[in-house]
C-alpha cells in the first residue's frame, strides 16, 4: 500500500491541479440534511460531504455509485466493477444495511431484501441535483438504518425561466450508450421538472474467467429506463404542494458466482415511487407533511428456475421547524408500513405472502438546536420508536461545536442508532419473530480549519462505533435450529482527513484519506471469539482530485484513487469451509476534459478511466474493467 500512496502523492506534486470546488465558501455552505432545515455548515458540528450539481455534470460516463465512492470515508464495492453488478455501500466501514438512503429527505427501503437496504442502481444520475452525505449515527432525525450515516439524494429542480430544457448523450467502452433529456420551468405559481434517461451497455463478464475455462464467459449487460417528474404548486401565500413520481426499470445479466459463468442468467428490477410534500408557513415556522409510496418488483431468471420478490412500503411524516430567539426546534412523527411477497422458485424454500409478512413502525422525535451567535452551537434530541414486532426503542444525539474566530471549528457528537430486523429475518423459514433491533453508540470528534480568505480548509475526524445485538445467521440453542439471532457485538473505529485548497482562481485541489478498523465479538458455543471482519472494504483509501479551468471554455481534471488491501472470504470445494484471503491494493487514475460552446449552452466532454489499465478485483472471483473511455455532449436551453 505504501507504494500505491507514494505514486499517488508523486502524481499530485507533479501535476497539482484540482477539480473545481463549486461549494464556494464552505464555511457558509447551506445544507438541509443535517437538521432537516436549511442551515449553514458553520452552525452544525455534524460531518457533511457535498456533491454539487457541477460535480454531477462533470461525472462524464460515471454513474451515481462511482461518484459517491470517490468521497472520503465511503467505499462502494461494485461501483467500478461491471455496470450490472450489485453495489454495496460501506460508510466508515459499516455494514451495507447500516447506511440509510433518502431521496429529498424521505427514507427509502427495499422491504423484499434481507437487510431492507435500497438498491442505489435504481437512481439514475441524471435525476440528481445534489447529494449530501451525513456521516455518523443519525437515527434521532431519520430513524432505522442510520447507524453509519445518511446519503440524501436531492432530485432535479425546476428552472428559473418559463420554459427550459437540457439533455446529454455519451458513448464509449463496452458498447455503452447513455442519453437523457428533460424539461423544466417556472410560471407564476407553478414550477416543473420532467426528465427521462436511457442507458444500455454490453458490459463485461461479471465473473472473472479462470485460465481453466473451456469457453469464453458471456458478457453481462445492463439496460435502464428512468423517468422522473417533480411539480411545485404555490397554492397560496403560505401553502406549497410538491407532488412527484419516479420510475425506473433495470434489466441486467449476472453470473452464478466467482469464477463461474451463468449463461442466460438475468434479473429485472422495477421501482415506482410516488408521493407529495406539503409545506405550510406559519409565520417564521414551517410545517412539513409528506407521503411516499415505494414499490419494488425484483425477478431473477435462470434456465431452469425463476424467482420473484415484491415489496410495498408506505411512509408518512409530519414535522415542524420552529425558530425562536437563538433556538430552533425540529419535532415530528413518522409512520412506516412494509410488506413483501416472495416466490423463491425452489421446493426447499417456502414462499412468503404479504398477508402475513408485514410490519409497521411509528416514531416520534424532537431535536433542539442552539446557536449562541458567538460561535458556540449545541444540538440535542431524541426519538421514540414503536415496532409492531419487538416493541419500543429509544435513540438520542448530542452534538456541540464551537467556531473560533471564523477559522477553527471544534466539534463532537455522541449519538445512538438502531436498525430494525428485515421482514425476511422475521418471517422467513429462517426467521425469528423474537429478534431485537441492532443498536449502536457512536462518538466522534474533530477539528476543522479555514484560512481567512476561505480558499482552503482542512478537516480531521475520529470516530468510534459499537453495535450491540448484531443480527447474525446462526444456530439457536433455544429452538435447536439455524435462524437469524441477536448474537454479535461489532466495534469499529477510524479517522478521516479531508483538505481543499483553491490555489488560484482557476486551480483547486482536494485530498481525502480515510482509515477504518473493526472487529466482531461473537460467542461460539461457550467461547467468546474476537476477529477482524470488515470484509470487501479496504481499511485505507486515498482520493486525490485536481483540475483547472485553463480557459473560459476548456476545463480539465484528473483523479488518483488509491485503494488499500482488503480481505475477502471464499468457500472452495470439496470441503466448502470458509477461507480468508487478501485482495491486492491498486491505483486508478482517471482524466476528464470538457469544452464549452455557444455561451456554455453546449459542452463536449471526454472521460477516460483507469488510464494505467490496472487489473484489480473488488470481490474475489469477479471482474473489473481495464482502461475504458467515454465521450459525448450535454446541452441546455
Amino acid at each position: 500500500m505504501r507504494k500505491v500512496f507514494a505514486v499517488a502523492a508523486l502524481i499530485t506534486s507533479s501535476q497539482l491541479m484540482a477539480q473545481a470546488d463549486t461549494t464556494g465558501h464552505t464555511l457558509n455552505e447551506v445544507v438541509v440534511t443535517a437538521n432537516k432545515y436549511p442551515n449553514k455548515t458553520s452552525l452544525t458540528g455534524k460531518v457533511v460531504t457535498i456533491i454539487s450539481r457541477q460535480d454531477i455534470e462533470r461525472a462524464g460516463g460515471r454513474d451515481l455509485s462511482q461518484l459517491i465512492t470517490e468521497q472520503g470515508g465511503i467505499y462502494i464495492n461494485g461501483a467500478n466493477s461491471n455496470a450490472a453488478k450489485d453495489k454495496s455501500i460501506y460508510v466508515r466501514g459499516g455494514r451495507v444495511e447500516h447506511t440509510l438512503i433518502t431521496i429529498d429527505g424521505v427514507p427509502v427501503y427495499d422491504a423484499s431484501g434481507i437487510g431492507s437496504n435500497f438498491d442505489i442502481r435504481q437512481i439514475s444520475i441524471d435525476q440528481v441535483e445534489r447529494v449530501e452525505i451525513l456521516k455518523g449515527s443519525q437515527s434521532t432525525l431519520y430513524g432505522s438504518d442510520a447507524i453509519a450515516g445518511v446519503i440524501n439524494i436531492i432530485t432535479r429542480k425546476s428552472g428559473t425561466k418559463p420554459f427550459g430544457g437540457y439533455g446529454a448523450f455519451n458513448y464509449g467502452s463496452f458498447n455503452t450508450l447513455h442519453a437523457n433529456v428533460g424539461l423544466n420551468g417556472k410560471q407564476k405559481q407553478f414550477d416543473y421538472s420532467i426528465g427521462y434517461s436511457y442507458s444500455n451497455t454490453d458490459g463485461i463478464s461479471e465473473a472473472e474467467q479462470p485460465t481453466s475455462a473451456t469457453k469464453t464467459f458471456d458478457k453481462d449487460g445492463l439496460k435502464q429506463h428512468a423517468f422522473q417528474a417533480n411539480l411545485r404548486i404555490q397554492a397560496n401565500s403560505i401553502l406549497v404542494v410538491k407532488p412527484y413520481v419516479r420510475y425506473s426499470k433495470n434489466k441486467g445479466g449476472y453470473d452464478a458466482g466467482g469464477f463461474t459463468d451463468g449463461e442466460n442468467y438475468f434479473y429485472t428490477v422495477e421501482n415506482l415511487q410516488a408521493g407529495v410534500r406539503n409545506e405550510l408557513k406559519l409565520g417564521a415556522s414551517k410545517l412539513n407533511v409528506l407521503y411516499n409510496y415505494n414499490k419494488v418488483d425484483r425477478g431473477y431468471q435462470q434456465p431452469t428456475t425463476a424467482s420473484s420478490y415484491k415489496a410495498n412500503e408506505h411512509y408518512a411524516e409530519a414535522f415542524a421547524v420552529i425558530p425562536f430567539n437563538k433556538l430552533t426546534l425540529t419535532s415530528g412523527i413518522d409512520f412506516r408500513s412494509s410488506n413483501t411477497d416472495q416466490i423463491s422458485g425452489s421446493v426447499w424454500v417456502p414462499n412468503l405472502s404479504s398477508d402475513s409478512v408485514h410490519h409497521n413502525q411509528l416514531g416520534a422525535y424532537a431535536s433542539l438546536n442552539f446557536n449562541s451567535g458567538n460561535g458556540f452551537n449545541l444540538e440535542g434530541g431524541g426519538r421514540f420508536n414503536h415496532h409492531s414486532e419487538y416493541g419500543s426503542h429509544f435513540a438520542f444525539n448530542l452534538n456541540p461545536s464551537y467556531l473560533i474566530h471564523e477559522q477553527w471549528k471544534v466539534f463532537a457528537n455522541l449519538s445512538s442508532g438502531y436498525k430494525t430486523p428485515g421482514l425476511y429475518q422475521l418471517f422467513s423459514n429462517y426467521g425469528n419473530r423474537y429478534l431485537d433491533p441492532e443498536n449502536s453508540i457512536t462518538w466522534e470528534g474533530g477539528l476543522q480549519f479555514f484560512t481567512k480568505d476561505e480558499k482552503a480548509n482542512v478537516r480531521a475526524t475520529y470516530f468510534n462505533r459499537t453495535i450491540n445485538d448484531v443480527i447474525n445467521f446462526g444456530f439457536n440453542s433455544a429452538t435447536m435450529q439455524s435462524q437469524y439471532i441477536n448474537q454479535d457485538k461489532q466495534k469499529d473505529h477510524g479517522f478521516e482527513l479531508e483538505a481543499k485548497w483553491k490555489i488560484i482562481e482557476q486551480l483547486q485541489a482536494k485530498v481525502m484519506y480515510s482509515y477504518v478498523d473493526g472487529e466482531v465479538h461473537t460467542k461460539a458455543a461457550t467461547k467468546d471469539t474476537t476477529y477482524f471482519n470488515l470484509y470487501r472494504r479496504p481499511q485505507s483509501q486515498l482520493n486525490i482530485s485536481w483540475g483547472s479551468q485553463l480557459t473560459k471554455a476548456l476545463y480539465i481534471s484528473a483523479q488518483a484513487n488509491a485503494i488499500g488491501k482488503n480481505k475477502d472470504v471464499t468457500f472452495p470445494p470439496p470441503t466448502y469451509e470458509q477461507k480468508e484471503l487478501t485482495l491486492d491494493n491498486y491505483l486508478l487514475i482517471n482524466f476528464y476534459a470538457e469544452y464549452a460552446l455557444l455561451k456554455n449552452r453546449l459542452k463536449i466532454f471526454a472521460d477516460l478511466r483507469n488510464l494505467g489499465d490496472v487489473h484489480y478485483n473488488e470481490i474475489y472471483g469477479y471482474n473489473a474493467p481495464g482502461f475504458n473511455g467515454y465521450g459525448g455532449f450535454r446541452f441546455n436551453f
